[in-house]
């Protein structure tokens, strides 16, 4: 049987308050038009060919230089990737970068899963995890004992974002920056191993994670590839490294993927870099979290204003005003994928604000929510 689906109240949206471009989903995330005309007209002699020979080799290489242009990464630091996305690449830390020990931050559903794999990694000592109330981050407790410490620069299910910077203690710091790469700022010298997937602020589909990483995060790689623990060819680290250096990936990787995610480095890094992806990223949160404290019907989720995240806004509603509700007469007019991360259960609206995502269609999306709210009381 299909289960009963409450009724989408019947409310007009007038086209004036609606977005030009309905796409606010946490990922995948919208993809620009031009990206795609560009897809398209490579099409006939780039996909569909080899991925070891240099057509799509070439556009490897451009992905490799431009994310090291975009991030100013250091002299000696390099640009891994592989298939799998971010869920692979967590495994693939606890077989390749993380030595004995690791410390992890866990404010949500993404940060914790990390911590959970290196938890059930027989080989490794059981990893310390430090914890926050929901809609707030932890902070680093270093010491001596640990080898790798494990931050998340944004957690996508919460709203909740971290200035990363290095603890005062010998280890490598290795960021989940799936949700916050491309649209918040950081600085490379605070980090070794800072990696990420593509179908966030990169605008393209799933299934590949980069990483970029510095020279002591090369050497733990290769010390530990050199050792007696196994590692499945899969997770190898190693064998992403060699391969990378070749500008390809290990096993065959998806080339419209590649080819998206090269061109949004392109255009971020053609009309400023990072000061340009973050602008547009800071004026929509400027823009949400303005509109949010002076509605009277809503309110950040994320208390501390310094804590609240640029690419991720999480939106919670008085009791009243069913959020739900909202969401749904938004997708009615083609306005998507507002709804809350499904594991937060709380009455809000989760509302990405991704680079490709114009502030514009925010303020107008902020329009739309109070004239539904209207129309509902």
């Amino acid at each position: 049987m299909i289960p009963h689906m409450p009724e989408t109240p019947e409310i007009t949206i007038p086209k004036e308050l609606l977005p030009r471009d309905g796409r606010f989903g946490a990922g995948p995330s919208k993809v620009r038009a031009e990206q795609m005309a560009a897809l398209v007209a490579d099409a006939p002699h780039y996909m569909g060919t080899s991925h070891r020979q240099a057509t799509v080799k070439n556009v490897v290489g451009e992905v490799r230089d431009g994310l090291a242009s975009l991030f100013t990464l250091p002299d000696g630091y390099e640009v891994l990737l592989g298939n799998g996305g971010s869920t692979c690449f967590w495994d693939a830390a606890t077989f390749g970068l993380i030595d004995q020990q690791s410390q992890h931050l866990s404010f949500g559903e993404f940060s914790s899963k990390f911590a959970s794999a290196a938890q059930e990694a027989p080989h490794l000592r059981e990893p310390e995890i430090i914890k926050s109330e929901t809609g707030t981050h932890p902070e680093l407790a270093p010491h001596d004992g640990i080898d790798l410490y494990a931050l998340t620069h944004n957690e996508t299910s919460t709203g909740v974002s971290m200035t990363i910077r290095r603890p005062n203690a010998e280890g490598l710091v290795a960021v989940d920056a799936t949700s916050a790469a491309g649209g918040l700022a950081v600085d490379a010298q605070e980090f070794d191993c800072y990696y990420f997937a593509p179908q966030k602020s990169f605008a393209s589909d799933g299934g590949l994670w980069l990483a970029l990483c510095s020279p002591a995060a090369v050497e733990r790689i290769e010390r530990i590839a050199a050792s007696d623990r196994w590692i499945p060819a899969f997770f190898d680290l190693k064998i992403a490294l060699d391969n990378s250096r070749l500008n390809q990936t290990y096993n065959t990787p998806a080339l419209a993927t590649i080819h998206l995610l090269n061109s949004q480095i392109k255009w971020m890094n053609e009309n400023g870099g990072m000061s340009f992806s973050t602008g547009r990223t800071g004026r929509s949160a400027e823009i949400l979290y303005s509109w949010a404290e002076a509605s009277g019907f809503a309110r950040p989720f994320v208390e501390r204003a310094d804590q609240r995240s640029h690419v991720i806004g999480t939106i919670d509603f008085i009791d009243e005003i069913d959020a739900a509700a909202i969401a749904a007469i938004l997708r009615a007019h083609g306005v998507v994928d507002t709804e809350p991360y499904r594991k937060l259960g709380r009455n809000q609206l989760r509302i990405a604000m991704f680079p490709s995502i114009d502030p514009e269609d925010i303020a107008l999306l902020c329009g739309a929510i109070t004239h539904i709210v209207g129309a509902l009381a």
